[in-house]
């Protein structure tokens, strides 16, 4: 193997560590209660925050405004998220990741478990990965959690 091809290799491997552990960033600044003065550290600038039925958001500032809705919303969320499927190519990256958590609503202090893929866009900038286009889609759920998705 030549010595080109492995420093390729190790890069490629070392983007896909770096996304994974964007993912884990973003996920953890949901569960710090949709903290809105973080969560722009993980966008590009204009960068996209996409749900399908709930809203979309272009740019740092829309982005953190939606995320002060969060707040009001939700009083807890457990992001999970798994099997990542994350395709480099250069300064760019698509990643496909299923979601799973419970959440409480303010609203009746309503508990629920929700599930959804991620389907994202990423770029690097100036070495460091950011999420450019975050899009929720199905198939997903959203449950009661007394009653769960069966019925």
């Amino acid at each position: 193997m030549e010595l080109e091809e492995l420093a390729a290799r190790l890069t490629r491997l070392e983007d896909i560590e770096a996304i994974k552990q964007l993912k884990a960033r973003y996920c953890e600044i949901c569960d710090d209660d949709h903290n809105p003065d973080r969560i722009t550290d993980v966008f590009c600038v204009d960068g996209i925050w996409e749900g399908r039925g709930i809203a979309k958001a272009e740019g740092h500032a829309a982005i953190r405004e939606l995320f002060i809705g969060f707040q009001k919303m939700m009083s807890f969320s457990q992001h999970m998220v798994m099997n990542p499927i994350i395709e480099i190519d250069g300064d760019r990256a698509q990643g496909t990741w299923y979601f799973f958590g419970p959440f409480t609503f303010r609203k009746n202090n309503q508990a629920k478990w929700q599930s959804t893929r991620y389907h994202e866009d990423y770029l690097k900038a100036d070495g460091a990965w950011k999420i450019a286009h975050l899009r929720v889609k199905g198939p997903g759920i959203s449950a009661d959690y007394e009653t769960g998705w069966a019925k």
